[in-house]
């Protein structure tokens, strides 16, 4: 084994990790600090990825280089990590079917990390279920506009619902709000209430997927309802210029927030956040 090799046993599991030294962000964090990163975190991220299918997407060369979505499993997959195939309608290489990897436990949550696999994606719905368990809302702005109008979008949206919502940031530039599915066309029912706000509010929200509708208000994205969209899961790190993080916030935070730098959260915030708050998108497991 080189010296860049290094054998560890994850529960009971052992596994290569490889390059730990290799800088990911532009800031100096490294992959080896991406696998403590997504270790301590897994306590509170790994219910919400269990029984979801896991669209992944990689940085082998880090943040500032080639990107790839992967959803296949990749080879050399040990025989341990859990897989599912479900239906690839669509899919632009002319798969019928996906074999996607189901993150359940920390040894193949330890894995997907060494593989550089920074950002964690998942469906609405569980693996075996037919329909959506979860309602999503995308807050997207358009320069100037910033997460302080998705704030402001996100206390209308839910001063309009009787689902309760749950906020979090994207970990980019928007935010997401998560509540239990309500019907089951939920995709249908989140563009009746996009477009309900958008004719409430035309200048500050935008249901349409339009891009040049855009600046300077907040496009609610209602598609990630969708069979084929995906979501960052919240705790998943994002590609950005240093590892940010898609962070569970409170609706005080929401409320309060007056600079995007108010809801902007690192790693090392997302630990110490977790350590004072507990997981706040528990209610939703």
């Amino acid at each position: 084994m080189s010296s860049s090799e290094v054998l560890v046993d994850v529960e009971g599991r052992t596994l290569k990790l490889t390059n730990l030294e290799k800088v990911l962000f532009p800031n100096g964090f490294t992959k080896g600090q991406v696998i403590d990163y997504y270790s301590r975190i897994a306590p509170v991220l790994l219910p919400h990825l269990a029984d979801r299918a896991l669209t992944r997407k990689r940085y082998p060369n880090g943040t500032e280089g080639q990107m790839f979505f992967e959803k296949n499993k990749p080879q050399g997959t040990p025989a341990w990590v859990r897989t599912v195939t479900l239906p690839s309608p669509g899919s632009s290489k002319n798969r019928d079917t996906i074999d996607y990897v189901v993150c359940d436990d920390l040894p193949t949550l330890v894995w997907l990390s060494n593989l550089a696999a920074l950002e964690l994606h998942t469906h609405q719905w569980k693996v075996g279920r037919k329909t959506p368990d979860l309602l999503v809302f995308d807050l997207d702005p358009g320069p100037p506009a910033t997460i302080v109008e998705c704030c402001q979008v996100a206390l209308l949206l839910q001063e309009q619902l009787d689902v309760e919502l749950y906020p979090k940031t994207s970990g980019n530039k928007g935010m997401q709000l998560v509540g239990r599915a309500p019907v089951r066309d939920t995709s249908e029912y989140a563009k009746k209430v996009a477009e309900a706000l958008e004719k409430k509010h035309p200048d500050l929200v935008v249901s349409r997927m339009t891009k040049d509708l855009r600046p300077g208000k907040v496009f609610l994205d209602w598609s990630q309802n969708n069979g084929a969209k995906t979501t960052v899961s919240v705790y998943s790190l994002r590609a950005r210029h240093e590892p940010t993080v898609s962070m569970p916030v409170t609706w005080e935070e929401v409320t309060s927030c007056a600079s995007p730098s108010d809801l902007v959260f690192r790693s090392d915030d997302a630990l110490f956040r977790v350590e004072e708050l507990g997981d706040l998108f528990e209610p939703l497991l």
